[in-house]
């Protein structure tokens, strides 16, 4: 993919993400690239303190560094700030970092040579993944050791993956046929300051929350049939005098799944419920309503994907360095904080409708537990209680994170976005959200088929015959984790939207 920088959509984005599809700089990039570095190699030969350029980092600006060791100024820089622990990043989100840094420094603000970015996009090429430990970033000045990570592999150090391998950094470019570079004045900074760990994790959660409204929708409308809920609360001119676009367009996918359900069309006269418990009255309003957050959240990440987040910025056009605050991502947490709140809220509701469809006072009729011989059998009874403990744990994990500030570096670095964690966290939540929908799954298919002869509709019916290629009918007792898992996969893999696509 030919991508130019400030450009790039979030459609082409998730292509980059799912597909891990190659990226290169459109050529365009390449002449305000070179004009930055060569202000940059101006400014290390000048006797004027430069940020980054000829002094010291954080606390240490004020240390003058002579020219004959800036390139000792930035590998150490790099080497230093490689203290991220925990488990690796997956390489399909450390490629999605890559890209970002490579889209950032291609604005031709940073000040690297070009060199630079054609070692990164040969990286992507090759599939030299650099091993990037997922914690030990405050999200503010900068994704700074997760950064450093990937970026000590440019030099030949740290490790990376390649072709399956866990080999030395070095080690990995010889065998993909690259060369490591010597940094030069500001390069190491420029790889190192920014938010591209923070966004790329914020970018997967939205990636994956986007399909799970589409999941939830789907899976929804399944319930809604199994139960013997009411369409009433899908009719548009509710949701038109409401005004808001996830609510109504939650009520019209809805309304287009369920026309024709012979389920629906059985119980329009002498139903004795007058109205359906919110769980399923109110799907247009909750997931609606998480719909709309998740798309403005998904607004504010293409911006950051786009943007130049180190420090200092080369202003080509004027001819200054300047220090800013570019590095701080504040507005990746707080995107990533309400992407979890509507993670949480489409979990949620989706829990209730399981808890609902196993309840025999509730459930208009279904087996207890749905299943066919309830007793001697227990159904989906501790199904339903896995999908109450992912549902809690999601309530915890929403918490916010943004506001959850700490000083760092000799309160240099005072005001810190916790945006890190805030959006790793989002796949976690992302997880569990997909097993309480993938029983969910479960629960609906097994309630719609108690109704036969009565059948639901065309576009339902294509859901569970997709369901059933994988999973049979529970009728006794089996153990149910494979069940489950399988069905948290086909919500994962987006295999409901794609047959009624």
């Amino acid at each position: 993919m030919i991508v130019t920088p400030g450009q790039v959509s979030l459609s082409d984005l998730e292509r980059i993400y799912r597909d891990e599809t190659p990226v290169r700089l459109a050529d365009e990039a390449r002449p305000k690239v070179e004009a930055a570095a060569e202000l940059v190699a101006k400014a290390a030969a000048a006797s004027a303190p430069v940020y980054g350029v000829n002094t010291g980092f954080g606390k240490l600006a004020s240390r003058k560094i002579a020219p004959q060791d800036t390139a000792k100024l930035q590998e150490n820089l790099i080497l230093s700030h490689c203290c991220g622990v925990g488990a690796p990043l997956s390489e399909r989100l450390t490629r999605l970092m890559m890209v970002l840094k490579l889209m950032s420094l291609g604005r031709g603000a940073s000040g690297v040579r070009w060199d630079i970015c054609a070692l990164i996009e040969g990286m992507l090429e090759a599939g030299v993944t650099p091993v990037v430990p997922h914690q030990g970033s405050v999200g503010a000045s900068g994704d700074l050791a997760p950064l450093a990570h990937m970026t000590a592999v440019l030099i030949g150090a740290g490790e990376a993956f390649y072709k399956g391998e866990r080999l030395a950094g070095g080690v990995a470019l010889e065998k993909a046929g690259l060369t490591p570079v010597v940094l030069g004045a500001k390069e190491g900074l420029a790889l190192i300051n920014g938010t591209q760990f923070s966004t790329a994790c914020a970018l997967a959660g939205y990636f994956e929350a986007e399909r799970a409204v589409q999941n939830s929708i789907i899976i929804a409308a399944l319930s809604t049939d199994a139960i013997m809920g009411s369409t009433a609360p899908l009719t548009p001119e509710i949701h038109a005098l409401r005004g808001h676009k996830g609510q109504i367009d939650v009520a019209a996918r809805m309304r287009a799944l369920m026309a024709g359900s012979e389920i629906r069309e059985s119980h329009r006269d002498n139903d004795t419920r007058v109205q359906d418990p919110y769980c399923i009255r109110c799907q247009p309003q909750v997931v609606g309503a998480a719909w709309d957050v998740i798309r403005r959240a998904g607004q504010t990440l293409e911006i950051e994907a786009n943007a130049v987040t180190d420090n200092p910025l080369v202003l080509v056009e004027t001819g200054q360095i300047v220090s800013g605050g570019n590095f701080h991502a504040e507005p990746v947490g707080f995107a990533a904080d309400d992407i979890a709140l509507a993670l949480a809220e489409i979990g949620a509701i989706g829990q209730r409708r399981v808890a609902l469809m196993v309840d025999p006072t509730l459930s208009y009729d279904l087996p207890p537990f749905l299943t066919p011989d309830p007793g001697l059998n227990s159904g989906f009874m501790i199904a339903e209680v896995t999908t109450a403990a992912l549902m809690s744990e999601n309530k915890h994990l929403a918490n916010p994170c943004v506001t959850d500030s700490t000083p760092t570096s000799a309160n240099q670095e005072d005001h810190v976005s916790m945006a890190a964690h805030g959006a790793f966290r989002l796949l976690r939540m992302i997880e569990n959200l997909n097993v309480i929908l993938g029983i969910e799954a479960l629960c609906a298919a097994q309630g719609v088929e108690a109704r036969a002869p009565l059948q639901t509709s065309v576009s339902l019916g294509k859901v569970i015959k997709r369901l059933r290629q994988d999973i049979q009918p529970l009728v006794d007792d089996r153990f149910l984790a494979p069940d489950i898992e399988t069905a948290s996969a086909l919500v994962r893999d987006g295999a409901f939207p794609e047959v009624v696509a």
